[in-house]
């Protein structure tokens, strides 16, 4: 089965409309061979046709899913096919013909975010868009589309958000002209991995505030907006985290990310020469079989330590153990959720758009771009596969 195994009828009625209506008619009769192909396309990916039996078979049909799609020969409805019950390590179907339309409206609305942020006109906006899309947009649209961006990312950053057992918070910082100077800002991002072992962005903030009262608002805003069923939350050491957590999550356990913690044990290793065996005998530590292995290496290796290194032994003494707290979940869980690793790819994101601005011009205008980046990533993984397994076996 190819692509050009589009049935006479479809083609008929493609033909039908533009015999009709002429240019006018374009629109509909591209709709409906766009349509058409799509579904050709899910057979193809599913290795089997519609009702067809066969052992090959990668996965089922699963309806379709509407989509509008502003085009040069003008607005497409389109039915897009969806899929279900792929193999382990199969993407989730998604029609090629779209790939390209799909990029151009993230391109236009990240470029009218990272245009709007720097203040360039909306005039210059438009001449981009119709670079990017290949549409002529007017002034006037790319204004209301800032307004409507706004309000949609506003609305997705303040909705509800229910139980997630499990958390990852990361800061990161940027900069922004506030009062004529140049400040660094916070920007404050949650992952959340709710019962079905997806994984989503729960929470987004920016801040000039002092980085306690900064973490203590937004952790409280994630309560306000129903986080429950929270057991443990994974971070690096950001300076007055552990006192908003305190204040805000009381008896929730605190997993410090060991890859940050291995990094910053070289600041306490006396010699170059010795590196590596620390990080050997951190390691060992933190892939111990269990939490009783764990505490019973630390106090060999701070012993070890004592004359040789006794700033880097007193640092493990005290730090270390904020690094074992994920021994507390099932064996499944822990590689992931023992480091904040998971929002490494979020942060290549963001920083891949916020350095085409450079300087903001204020906190609004970054906390629309990032906001519009993370967007994009919390749905891919929500209509993705399984982040995590939640069974306690």
């Amino acid at each position: 089965m190819t692509h050009h195994d589009l049935n006479v009828t479809t083609i008929a009625d493609a033909l039908e409309h533009l015999t009709e209506k002429g240019f006018e008619g374009m629109a509909r009769a591209v709709e409906i061979l766009l349509n058409e192909a799509m579904k050709l396309e899910r057979s193809e990916f599913l290795g089997a046709g519609p009702y067809e039996r066969n052992v090959q078979r990668q996965g089922y049909a699963n309806g379709f899913k509407p989509k509008r799609v502003k085009t040069r020969v003008g607005e497409l409805e389109l039915a897009v096919p969806k899929t279900r019950g792929h193999g382990p390590g199969v993407e989730p179907f998604y029609p090629n013909a779209l790939e390209r339309g799909l990029r151009s409206e993230r391109a236009l609305t990240l470029a009218v975010a990272e245009m709007w942020v720097q203040g360039v006109s909306t005039r210059k906006v438009a001449d981009i868009t119709r670079e990017l899309c290949g549409l002529d947009i007017t002034s006037q649209q790319v204004s209301r589309a800032a307004a409507l961006l706004d309000e949609e990312l506003e609305n997705w950053r303040n909705r509800p958000l229910g139980e997630h057992s499990l958390v990852v918070l990361d800061a990161r910082y940027e900069k922004v002209r506030h009062g004529g100077h140049v400040r660094s800002i916070a920007v404050l991002v949650a992952i959340g991995v709710n019962a079905d072992g997806k994984r989503s962005v729960i929470g987004v903030s920016t801040s000039l505030s002092e980085a306690e009262v900064h973490w203590r608002d937004f952790l409280r805003s994630l309560v306000q907006r129903g986080l429950e069923g929270t057991t443990m939350i994974t971070s690096d050491d950001h300076q007055g985290l552990k006192a908003a957590l305190r204040a805000v999550f009381p008896g929730v356990h605190w997993q410090r990310c060991q890859c940050h913690m291995q990094r910053n044990a070289t600041a306490y290793v006396p010699r170059a020469e010795m590196r590596k065996q620390v990080a050997r005998d951190i390691s060992s530590i933190f892939n111990a079989p269990d939490r009783h292995e764990a505490e019973r290496l630390l106090a060999k290796h701070v012993a070890a330590y004592a004359k040789s290194a006794p700033r880097l032994a007193e640092w493990m003494e005290s730090n270390v153990p904020e690094g074992l707290m994920v021994f507390a979940l099932p064996v499944h869980q822990r590689r992931r959720m023992r480091t904040s690793n998971v929002l490494e790819r979020l942060n290549r994101e963001i920083k891949r758009r916020t350095r085409v601005a450079t300087l903001f011009p204020n906190e609004a205008s970054l906390l629309r771009l990032v906001s519009a980046v993370l967007v994009e990533v919390s749905e891919e993984w929500e209509t993705g596969k399984i982040y995590l397994r939640m069974d306690r076996a």
